[in-house]
């Protein structure tokens, strides 16, 4: 008997210990990170005052998974899993820590090195997490746990985002630093108390262990190469990246410059992150009901996605009221939400455990470099051609097309193959 659509999650979370201990280990993790990013944003207006100091914020936010993408993704095949996301989460705490020492504009530099370090430590943090997920889960079951992760990303954008502006507000920028430090430590402990299942081991595992670093990363894009349908998957939140990567820039020209709420916009924002969040959140728990545990149908839905994000764009790009883009906004956050979650659930399907890691890594890399091209190119669209917040808008879909027919296409000629999913 299928359950109801919010049950099934209930279920999971209640009878799953391990499972839901990870969870709430994100959840708290996840909460903390919007409070530091709220206050490192406050932090660097209030000692710079500068568009390209903020920009640089968020650059080194993105970069540090694609640099460290080869280490990253052989660490978490190469070593304890356990151990990783325990000492990430403690390292990260003592880094948040260290954000207190910036108080003046002559130490932003601390400020970039810090966050540099901070999302180094995540780039480990992230991939390991998704590897070691079918572990705790049963395979008819992972959608359902790759969807509430999503959907607890989400609702963290919405309440972490609301409570860190507030606790920035009211109790100061230092507060909301020590909160996310303590965010880091629960996680930390949270995750001490889930008994990891190994994974099988077989002779590639006993290989692998014997190879050095270089070889083992090597190895993995070889496998990537060999497996045309595991590397369209690991590209498909790339894809998105193009595209979406800058609207986080195009967001903020919205709303200051043509639906302002309030005297700086503050509230048009507020509202398009919520409805990023409803978007994100509420994509993939339908699309969940639709698909079941199909593998093909799962593809086809990725393409719907494609297809809705390119609506979004379209409808933002010709809005003429706040609603209506507040509706392309819902349209486009839903297809990259729901495609997000069912890449990951199906690489956690597909990939062997012992190359899972470093096609995590692989896929954490590359969407983070495209977001990075993205952005860096709103910026140069916005002041080096001249373009309005509409007409970036609409380019930014014109790639969205171009990544819609490029699925298709590998929907047109691998699901005809009975082994593109065998690897």
């Amino acid at each position: 008997m299928r359950l109801p659509l919010i049950d099934s999650y209930v279920v999971l979370v209640r009878d799953n210990r391990d499972f839901r201990l990870l969870w709430l280990s994100q959840v708290t993790s996840q909460l903390g990170d919007w409070f530091n990013l709220i206050a490192s944003a406050a932090l660097v207006a209030n000692l710079t005052s500068s568009g390209l100091a903020i920009g640089g914020l968020f650059l080194a936010r993105l970069l540090p998974p694609f640099v460290l993408g080869p280490l990253v993704g052989v660490v978490a095949d190469r070593f304890n899993r356990r151990r990783i996301l325990i000492i990430s989460d403690l390292l990260r705490a003592v880094v948040v820590l260290n954000f207190l020492f910036v108080r003046s504009e002559r130490e932003i530099w601390l400020l970039y090195v810090l966050t540099v370090l901070q999302l180094s430590i995540s780039a480990f943090f992230e991939p390991t997490r998704a590897a070691v997920l079918p572990s705790l889960v049963p395979r008819q079951d992972l959608i359902t746990a790759n969807a509430l992760s999503g959907t607890t990303w989400s609702t963290m954008l919405a309440l972490g985002a609301a409570l860190g502006g507030l606790a920035t507000a009211v109790f100061g920028i230092a507060t909301a630093f020590l909160i996310d430090a303590a965010t880091f430590v629960i996680s930390a402990w949270l995750l001490s108390l889930i008994h990891f299942h190994p994974a099988g081991s077989d002779q590639a595992d006993k290989a692998l262990e014997d190879r050095a670093g270089w070889a083992a990363f090597v190895a993995g894009l070889r496998y990537l190469r060999q497996q045309p349908s595991v590397l369209a998957i690991a590209l498909v939140k790339a894809s998105f990246g193009v595209a979406f990567g800058g609207m986080s820039v195009v967001e903020v020209m919205f709303a200051k410059e043509i639906f302002p709420l309030g005297s700086d916009g503050s509230g048009t924002l507020g509202l398009i992150y919520f409805t990023v969040g409803l978007g994100t959140g509420l994509a993939p728990l339908v699309a969940r009901r639709v698909t079941g545990d199909n593998v093909i149908a799962m593809h086809w839905v990725i393409l719907v996605c494609f297809f809705a994000t390119i609506a979004g764009y379209l409808t933002s790009a010709w809005a003429t009221t706040l609603p209506i883009l507040l509706l392309g906004t819902f349209l486009r956050t839903s297809g990259s939400g729901a495609s997000w979650v069912y890449s990951s659930s199906l690489l956690q399907m597909i990939v062997p455990d012992r190359f899972r890691g470093r096609v995590f890594a692989f896929d954490l890399a590359m969407v983070t470099l495209t977001a990075s091209l993205s952005t860096l190119w709103v910026g140069w669209a916005r002041d080096g051609l001249g373009l309005n917040p509409y007409q970036i808008t609409l380019a930014l879909g014109g790639l969205a097309v171009m990544m819609t027919l490029s699925w298709a296409a590998y929907l047109a000629y691998f699901l005809k193959r009975p082994e593109a999913f065998s690897s």
